[in-house]
């Protein structure tokens, strides 16, 4: 693979970085030009796309030093999967930036808005490009923190709260797992590159295997994309995000953000790709297809509708990445083009009808037709592509989805003919709820909608580009029936495609698409879809209001669980804190002695620390009588009934520590000790009558706890002390005191010992310092909550 030039790499740079450092503009531009900023923003965009469109025909990496001295570096990796969520995020972005210019007026927060949306665009080119897991993970959580300030646009409304956490907490979340996978990924194979991965799929691949780590790291990463792609169970954050203005709608939930996860299945599909990801990925997009296409069949409000309808488009997606035939990767990398197209026009529309009916309500809304014609045309186009009709542009990758649904059944068998059935029965609802949005502009005007008018220019512009796109896709498939192919498109898609397999596989002489002349399984599938789908419609009433029934019941929805885990847990943390925090001393001590100990007793434990043997140690009879003053004297601290009989006990403590170093024979030890001990009994004693005289009634209880913790924390201390006494490390502390290099030439003395106290213990005496400092403020606290009566 050859480097891209470095005009290329300075584009890729540029790219990537520019709409950062145009977002950090946006507060001063918005200051010259205000609800103009929408158009400056629009110009960054396509700025951008022709930044990506320079690459188109280039393949390869570029790299730029970013911490030389650790060898860390930022990663660009050009291909066609890249380039198309490249193309994706720009050229939608100077639509979606357009069409804010007219949506936005008079709304509060506007820089802020056109901030976010830059730095998310930003962040999405960054998650197409990046060449290394470290700068994936970085820009993928950038997503979610820009979508969640866009999402959450309305901060003061509620709803707009409510639905900004939940996506926030569900993507963050999968991007953790991620994580976990990529490092999992990093420590089999010694790379963070993923470059080195898709050249060497098998040899990766095997490596994972031979560690027992493939189906973890295929789980972590699909946990990853599941989150952010919005599949089940993992798709209530997005109906929930339609509380965004429909731009951030049409920009993040239809044809950038929620692609980042089908995006990140597409680029490790050839290193992963394998019978366990058929089945995982397979099963959970046909599922994901089926179950949101029947709630879309349930919606009641029109982006309520889409926002479902765009998870079951990205089931069918994540589905065609999951199937592991050349055909698989065929189909996700052409419905990931489709699906941008029909659904961010489609967003766009909504928003024309929500801005000039004044509602989103489907049972209010119909007969548009006559008043926004030329909006009920784009919507036509993109409706019957979303509902697979053909010869509609979606048509042609359900057709890809169907044949390779097919072909794995045929030589798979058994339960694996599931899939057809299932393809088949997510694609009726698909077609419902398409032609369902389709009639809001036929029929009759419901009671109480008034003249509509047309929208401002600027709002009709971007959604009628998007609608042309979707035709002109639709009318290739025409006319490659007769043999005429758009070749530049052909190529693009088939670069697309050959992202996601493995290099040596056969694409078939690329990629071409037409309108079926004969009768086959897929074409079978389609026919029989909208057959189904047209018996069904007239009864479309009644099954939206038994899905209503069906989603009426807890049990069956993921919003209940979510709703029931994250406020339970609000309760029991409230519950908690107010347990932990009820301003006693006694309380927080406890708490932090016991979590130190527990965790120090874990440690020992988890790394098989193992205690040392007391050889070479004699215990004489003034040792142990001293150590039985001790003793004593540590019982009576404990059964003292006032501070100053405490104090004095447990000065007897120190003394006999004081005794113990002199019969080791320490004496400069013991002299230490000794006047230690003596200025701190004193201090205490001075201070003693600031304090309350008695410590006051302790329960029974209290007192078994305390004194059940101060074992503990005693056997913490014991077996800390022999653990780090106990090691013999390889290179001496005295070999460093002992080279004239050190007490000489440095310290500029020969006696080590002297060296040692006036150089080295310095640190030691700053640490004494500090603990004495840190006695002080305990005193000064003490002193302080006796106004406050706090015996306990």
């Amino acid at each position: 693979m050859q480097p891209t030039p470095d005009p290329a790499a300075s584009a890729v740079l540029a790219v990537v970085f520019l709409p950062f450092v145009a977002a950090a503009l946006v507060p001063l531009v918005y200051r010259a030009l205000g609800e103009r900023t929408a158009y400056f923003a629009a110009a960054v965009a396509l700025a951008c796309f022709g930044l990506v469109a320079s690459q188109y025909g280039t393949h390869g990496t570029v790299s730029f030093p970013w911490i030389p001295s650790l060898g860390v570096s930022v990663s660009f990796y050009v291909d066609g999967l890249s380039l198309l969520i490249g193309f994706l995020a720009s050229g939608v972005g100077v639509l979606i930036l357009t069409y804010s210019g007219g949506y936005m007026h008079g709304e509060p927060g506007q820089p802020k808005y056109y901030a976010a949306l830059l730095a998310f665009m930003g962040s999405m080119l960054g998650v197409a490009f990046a060449a290394d897991l470290i700068a994936l993970f970085v820009f993928w959580e950038l997503t979610s923190l820009s979508s969640f300030i866009l999402i959450g646009h309305y901060q003061r409304q509620k709803s707009s709260q409510y639905a900004a956490r939940k996506s926030m907490l569900i993507t963050v979340s999968g991007g953790l797992f991620m994580l976990v996978g990529f490092l999992l990924l990093h420590a089999v194979t010694g790379e963070f590159s993923i470059v080195y991965m898709l050249e060497n799929p098998e040899l990766v691949q095997e490596e994972l295997r031979q560690a027992g780590l493939f189906l973890p790291v295929l789980g972590l990463i699909g946990v990853g994309a599941a989150a952010k792609s919005a599949q089940v169970p993992l798709h209530i954050w997005l109906p929930n995000a339609m509380e965004a203005p429909t731009p951030v709608s049409a920009f993040l939930h239809s044809a950038t953000m929620v692609k980042a996860g089908v995006y990140l299945l597409g680029r490790f599909r050839p290193v992963l790709v394998s019978h366990e990801w058929e089945v995982a990925f397979a099963v959970l997009g046909l599922t994901t297809m089926t179950v949101a296409a029947i709630l879309a069949v349930g919606a009641t409000d029109i982006k309520e509708l889409l926002a479902y309808s765009t998870a079951s488009h990205l089931g069918l997606i994540v589905a065609g990445f999951g199937f592991v035939s050349d055909l698989g990767g065929e189909t996700g990398a052409f419905h990931i083009i489709n699906h941008a197209t029909f659904k961010a026009a489609l967003f766009l529309v909504a928003g024309i009808i929500a801005h000039e009916a004044g509602t989103r309500k489907i049972d209010n809304l119909g007969g548009l037709k006559d008043d926004l014609p030329i909006t009920a045309a784009i919507a036509a186009v993109a409706s019957l592509g979303m509902a697979g009709v053909p010869p509609f542009n979606g048509f042609y990758s359900k057709e890809l989805l169907f044949e390779a649904a097919w072909e794995t059944a045929t030589h798979a068998g058994g339960l694996a003919w599931l899939y057809p059935v299932v393809a088949v029965f997510g694609s009726v609802f698909t077609f419902l709820y398409s032609i369902r949005f389709l009639m809001l502009f036929f029929g009759e005007k419901p009671t109480g909608l008034h003249k509509v008018h047309s929208p401002p220019k600027a709002m009709l512009a971007p959604p009628l580009l998007l609608g042309i796109l979707a035709a002109l896709v639709s009318v290739g498939g025409v006319l490659g029936t007769f043999g005429f192919h758009f070749e530049p498109f052909d190529h693009f898609v088939t670069e697309v495609w050959a992202s996601t397999v493995a290099p040596e596989a056969d694409l078939h002489g690329g990629f071409s698409y037409h309108v079926p002349t004969h009768i086959t399984p897929a074409v079978a599938m389609s026919a029989v879809t909208i057959a189904l789908g047209a018996a069904a419609y007239p009864f479309y009433d009644r099954l939206h209001r038994g899905v209503n029934r069906i989603t009426d019941v807890d049990l069956l929805r993921a919003n209940w669980y979510y709703d029931s885990t994250v406020f339970g847990l609000n309760d029991f943390s409230d519950t908690a804190a107010e347990t932990v925090q009820n301003g006693l001393l006694r309380t927080y001590a406890t708490w932090a002695m016991a979590s130190v100990a527990a965790l120090a007793l874990a440690g020992y434990a988890a790394s098989g620390v193992a205690l040392p043997d007391f050889t070479g140690f004699a215990v004489t009879v003034p040792i142990a009588l001293v150590l039985g003053v001790a003793i004593v004297g540590a019982v009576a601290v404990s059964l003292a009934p006032s501070h100053i009989s405490g104090v004095l006990t447990l000065s007897i403590l120190g003394f006999m520590v004081a005794v113990f170093y002199v019969l080791a024979s320490a004496p400069d030890l013991a002299l230490t000790q000794l006047v230690v001990e003596t200025l701190t009994l004193v201090i205490f004693l001075l201070v003693l009558d600031r304090l309350p005289a008695f410590y006051g009634n302790a329960g029974r209880g209290k007192m078994l706890r305390d004194g059940v913790l101060s074992a503990v924390v005693g056997a913490t201390v014991f077996v800390t002390v022999l653990v780090s006494t106990a090691a013999s490390p390889d290179d001496s502390i005295a070999n460093f005191f002992t080279d004239p290099a050190v007490t000489v030439e440095e310290a500029g003395g020969h006696n080590i010992v002297n060296v040692i106290l006036v150089d080295f213990r310095a640190f030691d005496t700053m640490g004494e310092i500090s603990v004495v400092a840190m006695a002080a403020l305990s005193v000064l606290t003490l002193v302080a909550m006796r106004e406050r009566g706090e015996t306990q």
